[in-house]
């Protein structure tokens, strides 16, 4: 079976674009286009791992992150957060912070490298 992948985020090119490169890579890819329902989508779809945007309408993606790790059930699924923001190494330090950045704009090599280190963990 696939592996399972979310990926959260407004820009539907950035969503189409990572889900193209993932399918092609054998993943099974679902994409939510803003931060409403995340937790909620996780909780019925059980994904193997989450790519988020920060900058989600009307919400931070560090935010919906610290749920996910705070929450028993999902604390150990694998988190990315993605941010064209310089400062998103900062995330890596925080409470509830994700597994692992993905600088924007992103090379298809170190989206598919930090994709399979994730899952092999």
């Amino acid at each position: 079976m696939n592996k399972r992948i979310l990926i959260v985020d407004d820009n539907e090119l950035v969503t189409e674009v990572m889900s193209y490169i993932l399918t092609n890579n054998g993943y099974d890819v679902t994409t939510l286009n803003s931060g409403d329902g995340v937790v909620a989508h996780i909780r019925t779809t059980h994904p193997d791992l989450v790519i988020m945007d920060i900058v989600l309408p009307g919400v931070d993606g560090r935010d919906i992150c610290r749920i996910i790790k705070h929450n028993k059930a999902t604390q150990n699924l694998p988190v990315i957060i993605c941010s064209g923001n310089d400062d998103i190494e900062e995330s890596l330090n925080q409470e509830g912070a994700p597994d692992d950045i993905l600088p924007k704009p992103f090379d298809m090599t170190v989206l598919l490298n930090k994709v399979e280190h994730q899952l092999a963990a």
